[in-house]
């Protein structure tokens, strides 16, 4: 118990691994067989969870929430799910860093301005060719 208290107060890089690894209770974690069947539960239990997200991408419903929610359930167990986390966390903090920037928030304005600048000619000028006749209602 010693030790791991001096881990988590050693330098950001150590204090990071001391993280990384198994969340299974001690009494788990301590038997081999229980231990590998808990990890058997958590994949398939976050496997899922991740093809339910993964069929929301094409149907309704939160897909991208529900798969970064599967990793989360994975992270739980795995080293490779708690740095996948790990950098997409980092990678969100940076674009949203990036999108308070002035400059950037001034361009993401233009563009979206020009964007439905041009959605409003197009409409126009279907409306202007067609009047307000649903695309499947034409005789021509």
């Amino acid at each position: 118990m010693h030790a791991e208290s001096d881990e988590r107060t050693g330098d950001s890089a150590a204090g990071q691994e001391a993280e990384l690894g198994s969340r299974a209770p001690e009494f788990i974690k301590s038997r081999r067989t229980l231990h590998l069947s808990w990890q058997v539960g958590v994949f398939v239990v976050g496997l899922a969870v991740v093809v339910a997200g993964v069929l929301m991408l094409v149907l309704p419903g939160p897909g991208w929430l529900v798969i970064f929610a599967g990793m989360a359930i994975w992270a739980t167990e795995f080293v490779w799910a708690q740095l996948v986390l790990r950098w997409t966390k980092r990678k969100v903090t940076e674009a949203a860093q990036r999108a308070l920037d002035p400059k950037v928030r001034r361009r993401n304005i233009i563009l979206t301005t020009i964007g439905l600048v041009i959605v409003a000619v197009l409409l126009g000028v279907y409306l202007w060719k067609f009047g307000f006749v649903m695309p499947w209602k034409i005789d021509e």
